[in-house]
């Protein structure tokens, strides 16, 4: 009897020390290392080269920036839910709390500095204008003049055309700039107007390629800038995201890899402040 319980207790003891090593407890700065962390980012899914929306999931210099500055919050790609916003959705799903972060091409102005937050710039593109190729009468944005030009609604694209045009062309708004391209194409307006680098991606798809051309003639600075919620505390930690993104080379890497193919000429990378 004596010995059936000593070989008992033995076999409790080997139980509980297997129990302990099976199941050691979890350190909180380990899962912020390994990448616990979640996030909603807002972005388009139609623009070739920025941010489109493939078979494999989502391509582009805007989605490679949201990547490296999400990774450096501790959010790896697989905790990040992509939410597609229209254009003119992008302040209103900020400040209702929809998304967490804002990157789509989103032009830092003070109008909208006073709604949202943002750190950048992280590039500077130029607005411009799309054209069918075999179209000789425009050649810039004086050349307008009774012509419709089509424009994503809620974008600075709108407002520089409305305001500095107005009453000399028709402005055609659409959710999208895959619409207004599409539009062009078909001869339903004159031309698009938007950043130049959304342009290019544009022109340079193969249903488009011979058919569509940018001018060429930028006629304004568009600083993008990644969106957040007025006192999201993240913000210097995103700020010093961006900086080394630039900084460590993938920043020209990105843009080597989608946007130059192109034919856009990739610029030097702006300071972020």
């Amino acid at each position: 009897m004596r010995r059936l319980i000593a070989a008992a207790a033995l076999l409790s003891a080997a139980l509980l020390v297997a129990g302990c090593s099976a199941t050691p407890p979890q350190n909180t700065e380990d899962n912020k290392a390994t990448g616990s962390g979640t996030l909603t980012i807002g972005i388009a899914d139609d623009l070739p080269g920025v941010s489109l929306k493939t078979d494999e999931g989502y391509a582009g210099f805007d989605i490679d920036t949201a990547n490296y500055v999400a990774g450096k919050l501790g959010v790896p790609t697989k905790n990040i839910t992509w939410q597609r916003i229209d254009q003119d959705e992008r302040v209103s799903a900020l400040t209702s709390g929809d998304v967490d972060v804002v990157v789509s091409t989103f032009s830092i102005t003070p109008e909208r500095e006073k709604e949202i937050a943002f750190v950048g710039p992280y590039f500077t593109a130029h607005q411009d204008l799309l054209i069918r190729r075999n179209d000789d009468t425009i050649t810039g944005p004086e050349t307008l003049d009774g012509k419709k030009v089509c424009a994503a609604a809620g974008t600075t694209s709108i407002d520089y055309l409305t305001e500095h045009y107005r009453g000399e062309i028709t402005v055609v708004k659409v959710p999208s700039w895959s619409e207004c391209v599409r539009d062009l194409a078909s001869g339903a307006v004159d031309a698009v107007s938007t950043d130049d680098v959304i342009l290019a991606g544009f022109a340079s798809q193969p249903e488009y390629k011979g058919v569509l051309k940018v001018v060429g003639k930028g006629f304004t600075d568009e600083n993008y800038g990644i969106g957040l919620k007025k006192g999201d505390d993240r913000l210097d930690q995103v700020r010093d995201a961006l900086k080394e993104y630039i900084s460590s080379g993938a920043w020209k890497k990105s843009l080597n890899a989608n946007v130059a193919p192109s034919g856009y000429a990739i610029p030097s990378p702006p300071t972020v402040r």
